[in-house]
């Protein structure tokens, strides 16, 4: 492949592992060999949120969430490495083996490719006047790009589950955009696309029709001040804003997909989900 090829980092929320999400599954595993077929350079993070809560229930455990943040004692850390590093990421794997992908899984772990620091207790928004101690989450602080670019050149596709290690090798959970994120920085990545449940960013959370195609940073922070975007959509634009600052070309929010969206979202910016810039 060429050194100019364009470069993209592709972030799969839990919600889209679900059996009930298998078509859509398929129309993002199509698209994304039909970008590599293009020559384009494709990194793949995933997350498993809903899975892990669901494994922690069947073990008995309740999972402690504060301001829509996932405390990780280390009950709840060997439950996310079952779910997310085991399963989930086998899975995955497989989906885009059925696309004729060769697709390799990795977790943060691996040749240090999430290296992270154990998050300090801190304030945060929602969470009480107290810092909170979240336990074994991690902090990125650095990327092991040359890993994923030397299977690349070797024509693999990169599967990463959301888990960090320090220097030790001591995993860490971190939020899969928070890595998506990081990867799409250290990458100088073309385009990063996240995922979701939501077909967009929306002015009103019950209307699909009120999907916004483009905003550019100084929009989206008006829209979170005036209350337009809410819940979980916050914290997903405040991350894109530090990844759009720090050179990415453009970070697209999309989901409920049909084959071709992802290729056109890319190619005709603005008509599928919301592109950021």
């Amino acid at each position: 492949m060429s050194m100019g090829a364009a470069n993209v980092v592709i972030k799969l929320g839990g919600e889209l592992l679900e059996p009930k999400n298998e078509a859509e599954l398929r129309a993002v595993t199509g698209d994304v060999r039909s970008m590599l077929d293009e020559g384009v350079l494709v990194t793949v993070v995933h997350g498993g949120g809903p899975q892990t809560t669901a494994l922690a229930k069947r073990l008995g455990q309740t999972p402690n969430v504060v301001a829509g943040r996932r405390i990780t004692d280390a009950a709840a850390l060997e439950t996310l490495l079952f779910a997310v590093a085991g399963k989930l990421n086998v899975l995955l794997v497989g989906a885009f083996q059925r696309a004729g992908i060769s697709a390799v899984g990795l977790s943060g772990v691996s040749a240090r490719l999430i290296e992270c620091t154990r998050r300090p207790p801190r304030v945060v928004a929602g969470g009480g006047p107290d810092p909170i101690d979240f336990g074994h989450v991690g902090d990125v602080v650095a990327v092991n790009v040359d890993l994923l670019r030397c299977l690349q050149a070797a024509g693999y596709l990169p599967v990463l589950a959301c888990i960090g290690g320090d220097a030790a090798g001591q995993p860490f959970n971190i939020n899969a955009d928070i890595v998506a994120n990081d990867i799409a920085m250290a990458l100088g990545a073309d385009d990063l696309m996240l995922i979701t449940s939501a077909p967009g960013v929306l002015r009103s959370m019950d209307n699909l029709a009120s999907r916004i195609p483009t905003l550019s940073v100084a929009e989206a922070r008006r829209a979170i001040d005036e209350g337009v975007v809410q819940g979980g959509m916050i914290p997903k634009l405040e991350e894109s804003f530090r990844a759009i600052e720090a050179g990415v070309g453009s970070v697209h929010i999309l989901g409920q997909l049909a084959p071709g969206d992802l290729v056109r979202a890319r190619a005709q910016p603005g008509t599928v989900g919301t592109r950021l810039t």
